[in-house]
């Protein structure tokens, strides 16, 4: 009866941490989009390989949601094989999220570089960029209250007089407000874009590892009792 009794707490735990995996899933799906808009939002970043990093959160994501039902499945009728495939899965996709947690932990540390080089990229192409390119970095200096990369000056280039800078850059956008105030610290944001957008990249990308380590541990626990129930049903125990 004391064996009965652990087994039928171990079904109703794995049937507790499946509903868990369901809501972790569906947790790493709106994660994962939110991250993603957050990255895509910003041309700069667009290219990047690190940006994977959400993608696999929301592929996961939805992995999970429906393991999720067949790990309930397997505790609610007792079948050996289902909880075996799930405890398989669920292995698999811990390692997967460890995995994308170390990505993103060191795509982390490569922000400086990637965004410093965009940034500059983007500028060099901003006059024959088309209106949607133009109106991403216009967009990242108004949101983020800077201009150019390193400062003002990165926008030497973009007129012929070499002292102008897009409207963008400006604390009052007005048409052609940046004419001629490169370096007019009164009309507009002298500093440049690079430590605030790498600032802001970097809490995003931190959001995702904290959140796949913390999933990864609840999972961990999940597998726990699966293997605990397996043990049991291949014993022969009968599970009430």
């Amino acid at each position: 009866m004391a064996v009965e009794g652990g087994m039928k707490c171990v079904k109703f735990l794995l049937f507790f941490f499946n509903f868990i995996f369901w809501l972790c899933g569906l947790a790493l799906i709106v994660l994962g989009v939110w991250v993603q808009v957050s990255l895509h939002k910003t041309p700069v970043i667009q290219g990047a390989s690190g940006s994977a990093a959400p993608l696999v959160l929301i592929i996961v994501g939805v992995v999970i949601f429906f393991i999720a039902f067949f790990g309930c499945c397997g505790a609610w009728k007792e079948n050996y094989c289902m909880v075996t495939m799930f405890a398989i899965l669920l292995s698999l996709i811990i390692i997967v999220e460890i995995g994308t947690a170390i990505a993103a932990y060191v795509f982390r540390d490569k922000l400086t570089g990637l965004v410093d080089d965009g940034l500059r990229d983007m500028i060099k192409q901003y006059n024959n960029g088309s209106k949607e390119y133009q109106e991403g970095l216009d967009r990242i200096q108004k949101d983020l209250k800077c201009c150019g990369a390193a400062n003002s000056s990165d926008w030497v280039n973009f007129k012929p007089d070499h002292t102008s800078v897009p409207d963008s850059c400006c604390k009052n956008v007005t048409a052609d407000c940046g004419k001629g105030a490169m370096n007019d610290d009164k009309k507009i944001y002298v500093t440049g874009c690079q430590p605030a957008l790498e600032k802001l990249l970097k809490e995003n990308v931190q959001w995702v590892a904290v959140a796949a380590i913390v999933i990864a541990f609840i999972e961990i626990l999940g597998l726990v009792f699966a293997c605990s129930l397996m043990r049991g049903i291949r014993s022969g125990y009968e599970v009430m």
